[in-house]
């Protein structure tokens, strides 16, 4: 695959998660990111699967301090993984520092 069509199809997920989670206005970008990356249900949650995320429980009610809850998304196979620790509070900061 060339690095133009990786970015396309890149793009293309990214439009798909961004517009699942429109709903959440200015929060919706880090919400796609993170679906992209841990797939939606771990967010959105799934009847037997998956439970709603405390990190989405937080934005619907309002809560802005969800730092903690965004990065905690960095666990592989049970295990929590530090460059995915690293990953997470690199987009925290990309998003929502200024």
């Amino acid at each position: 695959m060339s690095l133009v069509e990786a970015d396309l199809l890149l793009r293309k997920d990214l439009k798909k998660f961004c517009g699942m989670f429109s709903a959440y206005g200015k929060d919706s970008l880090l919400l796609a990111a993170l679906a992209y990356n841990v797939g939606p249900y771990r967010i959105l949650g799934c009847k037997k699967k998956y439970p709603k995320s405390t990190l989405l429980k937080k934005i619907e009610a309002g809560i802005r301090d969800f730092k903690s809850d965004y990065v905690q998304f960095c666990r592989w196979k049970g295990k929590k993984i530090p460059s995915i620790e690293r990953r997470r509070y690199a987009e925290w900061t990309l998003l929502y520092i200024r």
